[in-house]
């Protein structure tokens, strides 16, 4: 392993990574370690006699050394923190336990998200297990929006619900819950969204995002707090000798659904997150849930799932279904103890995520023309801010995404109604917080309805305001895009060659995964590698080889560059020595088995040199 990272010099920590200030992707290149991650990596390596490159690899995320060895080897025993820890968590643990020794009909209220459907399986899953009957009631993107809303209560009630469980929204849904309320039926809230200071009516609103919560575990998604609260359900059942004759469900086993909501809902994976991936894929791998495992086959997955499958194959078609169809498919895969119907609801979700990359495809092509025409006109720009009745309404989201990856800069697009108003998505990029601006926005007026975080967001605005919203986000967004790009950096973890990457050290990354955010993925550097039979495959992916001094050559693929500053470097080498920097990985698609690198940026260094 001694020759797998290039040895920095401490004088270099100040200065970009060989010297990058400007690549292809407009980016700085750095050491992920200064010099105080230097020394925790070597204290790691020494202190637990493993490789230098994995103590890199934990100083580099923050690991302290007296946290290396729980790092490495997380435990949901040793990280599960008392559910009681959670404000309101003992007295819903309690009315949901009423409601098992009752068998009182309980209604779930879930968020048509991966999340969602997630958190909402959960408690089916739990209360069928205890024989209590349970109705699922996801609400329909389009037509309902987000979250409990005062018809759907009262349906559920008239359904006949005892008590109602919201699970990944509820926190702010004042009029629905009053609704209940009024109606005589108890409302139990689990969820992880910000909160304000005053809370909705119900018997419990179980959220670590709530401002008196003290417990410290607003990391966690719907699903991981709802699993929390399981495990607090369980415990007052067996307080109250539920479980005398009979067998409590084993709780372990449920935890590949968790799994999947953490990876997808973008969690930081650290802490207890990060025992509830490496648990739950290791669950997955049994194929035990019955959807899971329909899913699987509809998505011609055949290997062992990692982080990657989560978040961009199994995510993707359970969300499919709350963007563009049924959006209580997800939920009801994830329910289902029958293969007939598993089998039949991943189809169709195999085929709706289809329809939405189609969907998804031609809207960034016409959102891309529009914006390099913007972009150019006024280089400074704070947001890409565009709309289009032509536009679905439920991917909006996803382009919004990649125009603010491509132009590095906050990015809303808005699906206009065609009756004077419009939804929109925004998403951000590190430094530029756009939840601020949008709720500012609401604030004062400007907006119907606006919210989210600093790196995401929702509104709906009058058609004819739009100009108002584009002006009043520009001029109190535009110095910290102009700094955010200025500084935007790529973080490395050191430099290879195509001679040190092997099965080997693929296995040694890998004892430092899962990874995602919070914890990301090593990346390194290849300098001065000349890359060999770059062509376009697909519609927009590179295929080449790089090559170093010493003949040795590595597989490497840069996805979606064809007219990409990056796509173009590589095709137009001719040769020259190219710094590409990537992610390596082990390549077992269609049962090959092969080294590669994943390119994410490219750099001439003949460009720096003139800098």
């Amino acid at each position: 392993m001694g020759q797998a990272v290039r040895a920095i010099d401490p004088d270099e920590f100040s200065a970009p990574f060989l010297g990058v200030s400007r690549s292809a992707k407009g980016l700085i290149w750095r050491e992920r370690l200064d010099a105080k991650d230097q020394s925790t990596a070597v204290a790691i390596s020494q202190r637990f006699d493993l490789p230098e490159l994995l103590g890199r690899v934990l100083a580099g995320r923050g690991v302290a050394v007296d946290d290396a060895e729980t790092f490495l080897e997380p435990t949901i025993k040793e990280l599960m923190p008392d559910p009681s820890s959670m404000l309101d968590a003992d007295a819903a643990a309690a009315r949901i336990a009423d409601a098992i020794e009752g068998r009182q009909k309980v209604a779930v209220f879930g968020d048509y998200d991966v999340d969602g459907a997630c958190s909402s399986s959960l408690m089916q899953l739990f209360l069928g297990a205890h024989e209590i009957g349970c109705r699922i009631y996801i609400p329909d993107r389009i037509f309902e929006g987000y979250g409990p809303n005062p018809g759907a209560m009262e349906t559920l009630v008239k359904d006949g619900a005892q008590l109602i469980v919201t699970v990944d929204c509820g926190t702010t849904s004042f009029e629905p819950l009053d609704v209940a309320k009024k109606l005589g039926v108890d409302v139990v809230v689990v969820d992880h969204h910000q909160a304000d200071e005053t809370l909705p009516a119900a018997v419990a609103v179980v959220n670590p995002n709530r401002q008196d919560d003290l417990s410290g575990l607003g990391q966690l998604c719907a699903a991981g707090v709802v699993f929390l609260l399981l495990v607090g359900v369980t415990r007052e059942l067996r307080r109250r000798g539920y479980y005398e004759n009979r067998k409590a469900l084993d709780l372990l086993g449920l935890l590949d659904i968790v799994a999947l909501a953490t990876v997808c809902d973008v969690v930081p994976l650290t802490g207890l997150n990060r025992a509830y991936v490496t648990k739950g894929l290791q669950v997955m791998r049994g194929r035990q849930n019955v959807g899971l495992r329909a899913l699987f086959d509809a998505a011609g997955l055949k290997q062992a799932p990692t982080t990657y499958h989560l978040g961009f194959v199994l995510g993707p078609r359970i969300n499919a279904g709350g963007r563009i169809g049924d959006s209580g498919l997800g939920a009801r895969l994830l329910s289902t103890s029958d293969d007939a119907e598993a089998a039949k609801i991943a189809a169709r979700l195999d085929q709706l995520n289809r329809e939405r990359k189609a969907i998804e495809t031609t809207m960034l092509e016409e959102a891309l023309a529009e914006a390099d025409v913007l972009v150019d006109q006024d280089p400074d720009m704070a947001i890409v801010m565009l709309g289009s009745e032509a536009w679905h309404k439920g991917v909006v989201g996803l382009v919004a995404s990649r125009l603010a990856d491509r132009f590095r800069r906050p990015s809303c697009v808005i699906a206009w109604d065609g009756k004077g108003s419009g939804t929109g998505s925004l998403r951000s990029v590190g430094g530029v917080d756009i939840g601020s601006a949008v709720r500012a926005a609401t604030a004062d007026g400007i907006l119907i309805k606006g919210g989210g975080h600093a790196m995401a967001a929702g509104l709906t605005v009058a058609r004819d305001r739009l100009d108002e919203l584009r002006a009043f986000i520009n001029e109190r967004l535009r110095n910290k895009t102009i700094g955010a790009r200025e500084a935007a950096s790529l973080e490395l973890d050191g430099a290879l060659t195509p001679a040190a990457v092997t099965h080997e050290l693929i296995a040694l990354l890998e004892r430092a995964g899962p990874y995602g955010q919070g914890n990301p993925q090593p990346k390194f550097a290849f300098p001065a590698h000349r890359v060999k039979f770059a062509k376009i495959v697909g519609e927009a992916h590179i295929r080449c080889a790089l090559e170093a001094g010493d003949g040795s050559r590595l597989d490497a693929i840069a996805f979606r560059a064809v007219d990409q500053p990056i796509g173009d470097l590589l095709l137009s080498s001719g040769g020259m020595p190219l710094h590409i920097a990537g992610t390596v990985k082990r390549d077992t698609w269609g049962g090959r088995d092969r080294l590669e690198v994943t390119i994410e940026d490219v750099a001439d260094p003949r460009a720096q040199e003139k800098r």
